[in-house]
């Protein structure tokens, strides 16, 4: 390859865990499917329905998972399938692989006695139900006898998709906690490219203004933590919280609420936008791997108050762009709150920081590392030598 152009004269397929649900990892899938349009899509299962109307249009190649009852709906359900189906999906006819992954699909073949296709794992997380069991247990609120039960086909699993991750020939981690993940659990180098934000549609106001309220906009699911910032309020009867989305958590936390506090539901991505152009800061208590909402809000110019960890420590600077309290804890938060002053933080230098993980930007680092691994020798494609030298 002599120049990013050639890129395109490549056989590239994509691979993906599953089509059922929105989410981060398919924002990530829509930009791949942009950089190279017409490239086919290995995933496990597919539920048309439950996807935009613009992923008909895509190749979309299932294994034989699509046949089985009630996958679409209750995939957790298949977990020990999802490693036979992807190791049985054979992509070593290709030049370049590109698996999206937070399961099972990075343990797609890519080698045969003919060929080897380059296979780079775009990797969301160490498969979480694998190697962060306990943490995966409260978030899905699995009963902890069901957990015990579990643990002898969970180690199998592991010892599956440890194997599989040797097999991949470079990582990209999504933010610095992924990486460090991806050297703890797999042994292997990544590089950091941070997924896609939006930055052109959620711009500042053109008349900025700070409202009288603060802002969250989340599905409202246990591991969120919005629980949290709802106790927080209860001590700050003077502001106010203005709570987007919904979620299973949404009646437990309303009925908890105090009256400064409103539920107001899914909104228009307009909407929501507006929302974002003049909060006095949004909030983010949960513990992600990343965060593109915490992105969006600086991208309309606007801070971020956000936990200390996960990928609010890439994205948020305190001081700058907002502030990261210490302990999920009401009180951590609440200190924080305290002491925040809304008109402290310049809309330009929100905005700045989160025009480092625009699209343009994840566009422009992921073709020049793509252009970067091909054109190394075959013997650097080995495990190991997933980061740039």
């Amino acid at each position: 390859m002599s120049s990013l152009r050639e890129l395109a004269a490549l056989r590239v397929a994509f691979v993906h865990d599953w089509l059922n649900q929105m989410g981060g990892a398919e924002n990530v899938l829509e930009e791949l499917v942009q950089l190279f349009p017409g490239a086919p899509v290995y995933t496990s299962m597919y539920d048309r329905y439950a996807m935009p109307a613009a992923y008909q249009q895509w190749d979309i190649r299932t294994t034989f998972m699509q046949r089985l009852p009630g996958v679409t709906r209750h995939h957790q359900k298949y977990l020990p399938v999802y490693p036979l189906a992807f190791a049985r999906t054979d992509l070593s006819a290709y030049d370049l692989v590109l698996s999206n992954k937070s399961g099972f699909c990075h343990g797609v073949r890519t080698a045969s006695r003919e060929r080897k296709a380059v296979h780079v794992c775009y990797c969301l997380t160490p498969t979480r139900y694998l190697w962060l069991f306990d943490q995966y247990r409260e978030r899905e609120q699995i009963h902890p006898a069901l957990g015990a039960l579990l643990q002898p086909m969970l180690a199998q699993l592991r010892r599956w998709d440890y194997a599989a991750a040797q097999r991949v020939d470079h990582f990209i981690a999504i933010s610095s906690e992924v990486q460090r993940r991806i050297r703890d659990i797999y042994h292997r180098e990544s590089v950091i490219i941070h997924p896609p934000v939006d930055t052109e549609y959620f711009q500042p106001a053109q008349k900025p203004s700070i409202g009288d309220y603060y802002l969250i906009v989340s599905r409202l699911i246990p591991y969120k933590r919005i629980d949290l910032a709802v106790r927080a309020f209860i001590h700050l009867p003077e502001e106010k919280l203005i709570v987007v989305g919904d979620g299973r958590d949404l009646a437990q936390l309303a009925a908890t609420a105090p009256p400064n506090v409103s539920f107001i539901g899914r909104q228009p991505r307009q909407r929501v936008r507006e929302l974002l152009q003049h909060c006095k800061a949004f909030l983010f208590p949960g513990l992600e791997d990343f965060g593109i909402a915490p992105v969006e809000a600086l991208s309309a110019g606007r801070p971020v108050i956000a936990f200390a960890g996960g990928g609010a420590l890439d994205t948020v600077t305190p001081g700058v762009t907002g502030e990261l309290f210490a302990e999920q804890t009401v009180e951590s938060l609440l200190a924080t709150l305290q002491l925040f002053d809304a008109h402290a933080y310049d809309p330009v230098a929100c905005r700045v920081q989160a025009e480092r993980f625009s699209v343009a930007a994840f566009r422009q680092k992921l073709l020049a590392y793509l252009e970067w691994v091909l054109l190394q020798p075959a013997a650097t494609n080995l495990p190991g030598t997933s980061a740039r030298p």
